[in-house]
């Protein structure tokens, strides 16, 4: 491999001046400059990155959570994802199903409504996966009887239909 090295002569005027040579002797500092200069530029573009991502991930509030009507469409909505998603990731056979509603609330940030609500799901008599002609109760009284106390956040753009469980906390509940 036929490496070019140059050098200027200092205080000169003219071009640099280039030598072949057939290896590569590398000094100490021909090592650091090069690598200094690039971990500095790295270093400034990671802070940069770290300071906007930040900036974007903290969600400016418009309206802080505020209680709504267990009937609202878009909290309902929620609602439904929350519970399909808490379906999926549960390794129970069993459907669960809300059995009361404690608490709804929404607040309306920049970027997305969230609804926070409290609810109590039960273990149905429907196994994993669902059909839809099946007509689900929940189990009471018997061996299979589970409740599940559940507070979902969730982000939502009903009108785009997007939603995403932000946040899930469920403990067992006696019965």
């Amino acid at each position: 491999m036929l490496i070019l090295f140059c050098s200027r002569v200092a205080g000169a005027t003219t071009q640099p001046q280039c030598h072949p040579r057939d290896e590569a002797v590398l000094d100490s500092e021909t090592m650091t400059r090069p690598w200094g200069l690039s971990l500095l530029l790295l270093t400034i573009q990671v802070a940069l990155v770290a300071s906007t991502y930040s900036a974007k991930n903290t969600l400016k509030v418009l309206r802080p959570f505020k209680s709504v009507e267990i009937s609202d469409a878009n909290m309902r909505q929620c609602l439904w994802f929350a519970m399909q998603e808490y379906n999926k990731e549960s390794e129970d056979e069993y459907i669960f199903l809300v059995s009361q509603i404690l608490q709804a609330q929404m607040q309306l940030t920049e970027w997305l409504m969230e609804f926070m609500i409290d609810v109590e799901i039960a273990r149905s008599n429907c196994k994993k996966p669902l059909t839809n002609d099946e007509s689900c109760v929940i189990e009471e009284n018997s061996i299979l009887e589970k409740r599940v106390s559940c507070n979902f956040l969730v982000g939502a753009l009903p009108w785009n239909g997007n939603f995403s469980v932000l946040k899930k906390e469920c403990s067992d509940t006696e019965i």
